[in-house]
């Protein structure tokens, strides 16, 4: 179990002591070790990519700090490596705001960095104060074995008048005539809440505005996830809406080439062009008046194939009040080749935010390793729906479980993976590019609102033996 969250601010060492000692390891397999708390502090949005990757034999954990034990480290963007076969880590600060004001505006969850290992193996940042501003930061890691360290912070302003936010990196080493391009992806250019992107060909030097690729009404706002192959491809899903756009869609496309294509590989127009509505893309789901969907993860395949997964929010009421605890769906999308399979795999639970008018869900994650197997955050019990109410407290929290399926996603059998806790487990992610090894990484504590909140991240690493 986790310690109280009403003990979050006050608690002596003692009983932080204490309470960790009690943690509960409630897994099915016993490949697992203990519950590591890789920040103290930290949080994270789920739409810039990596947040997590690994690179020289580390994790690299992106991640904003609340400033809950120290308020000086309010509004931190921070990276941490852990080595995983030492589980030595190194806390790092990419950036810092100079005065308290400027603090409480970077302590925001959209604030989190994401990561990409160049071909040299040094790792870049990129981050962006959400929709505040044209500009979007990036620090690359010094030279050395254990990212301890990283260059100065440098600034790439995109376009005058640009409220950047939601970066995500992809590198193509084909793109460039064949020297490698690294691809930038981000919300905002030219003001606008639309799909956008940049490119550097030195690796993340120098950067280059490229134009807004999706388009959609300027009443709804697309949310995207991406990736790519590594060489001369790039997957984007994205709905057609924000998540409070009720009869939104799911929908896919593929860069190659310089171009934008269907699922099925028919062209549609050059990236500079981009889409000129939602529906020229392939859709994967379409929800109804009385729900709205929201993408959380997407990963490729062995065979170079896509696999999305989302959540719906199930026969809501458009307007408050509207039920706390509503109903929510996790779905699981793989293309074969030929089509989208599409189905609901579990209950999702209610909504993260209660105060909000928005439907955030714990999330659900793909293993990019292995996309038979997904993690869930739920506050419902994933094959019944029924709240899970915690041993410990008596109250509902979000909690993890493992889903494995054997069968393309027809069927899932579901494991535990925290149970009983008496602070909430949410947004899950699996880092990219383990080898031989297995690992799931969250965030535990309290979700008030995205610049409200108090949590650790905290995750479990299998035994490299």
């Amino acid at each position: 179990m986790n310690f109280n969250p009403a003990g979050f601010h006050s608690a002596t060492n003692l009983f932080r002591a204490a309470a960790a000692a009690a943690i509960l390891n409630t897994l099915a397999t016993g490949l697992w070790a203990e519950i590591v708390v890789f920040n103290d502090d930290g949080c994270w949005n789920w739409l810039q990519d990596e947040r997590v990757i690994v690179a020289g034999g580390k994790l690299i954990i992106g991640s904003v700090a609340a400033g809950t034990h120290d308020p000086t480290r309010m509004g931190d963007v921070e990276a941490v490596s852990y080595d995983l076969k030492t589980g030595n880590k190194q806390r790092f600060t990419l950036h810092h705001a100079g005065t308290v004001a400027a603090q409480k505006l970077w302590k925001d969850d959209h604030n989190c960095p994401a990561f990409v290992a160049r071909p040299d193996g040094r790792v870049l940042a990129l981050y962006a104060h959400h929709g505040r501003d044209e500009k979007l930061y990036h620090r690359v890691a010094a030279a050395g074995p254990d990212f301890s360290t990283w260059e100065e912070e440098q600034v790439f302003a995109v376009t005058p008048g640009s409220r950047v936010g939601f970066p995500n990196l992809v590198y193509l080493s084909a793109e460039n005539g064949g020297k490698g391009r690294l691809l930038g992806f981000f919300r905002g250019l030219n003001n606008k809440l639309m799909p956008s992107w940049a490119f550097s060909d030195d690796a993340g030097r120098t950067w280059s505005a490229g134009n807004v690729f999706i388009e959609v009404s300027p009443k709804t706002v697309p949310y995207v996830k991406y990736a790519g192959n590594g060489r001369d491809t790039v997957h984007i899903a994205f709905t057609d809406g924000h998540r409070v756009n009720f009869n939104n869609g799911v929908y896919h496309v593929v860069y190659r080439d310089g171009s934008l294509h269907r699922s099925d590989g028919t062209p549609l127009r050059s990236l500079r062009e981009g889409l000129r509505s939602a529906a020229e893309g392939t859709r994967i789901y379409q929800a109804n008046a009385e729900s709205v969907a929201m993408i959380s993860d997407l990963h490729l395949d062995a065979r170079g194939h896509p696999h999305v997964v989302y959540s719906v929010q199930k026969d809501t009421a458009r307007l408050r009040p509207r039920p706390i605890g509503a109903d929510h769906r996790y779905r699981y999308a793989r293309w074969t080749g030929r089509d989208w399979l599409d189905r609901e795999i579990a209950y999702a639970g209610g909504e993260v935010h209660p105060v909000a008018d928005d439907d955030c869900t714990g999330l659900i994650a793909l293993d990019p390793q292995n996309l038979n197997v997904v993690y869930i955050s739920t506050d419902a019990d994933p094959v019944r729906g029924t709240p899970l109410i915690s041993a410990a407290d008596g109250k509902r929290h979000w909690e993890i479980f493992k889903g494995t399926t054997a069968d393309g996603g027809a069927t899932w059998g579901w494991a535990a993976i925290t149970r009983d806790s008496v602070r909430d487990n949410i947004r899950p992610v699996v880092p990219v590019g383990l080898v031989g090894q297995s690992a799931v990484i969250w965030l535990r504590g309290v979700m008030r609102m995205p610049n409200d909140y108090e949590f650790e991240v905290v995750g479990l690493v299998s035994d490299p033996s």
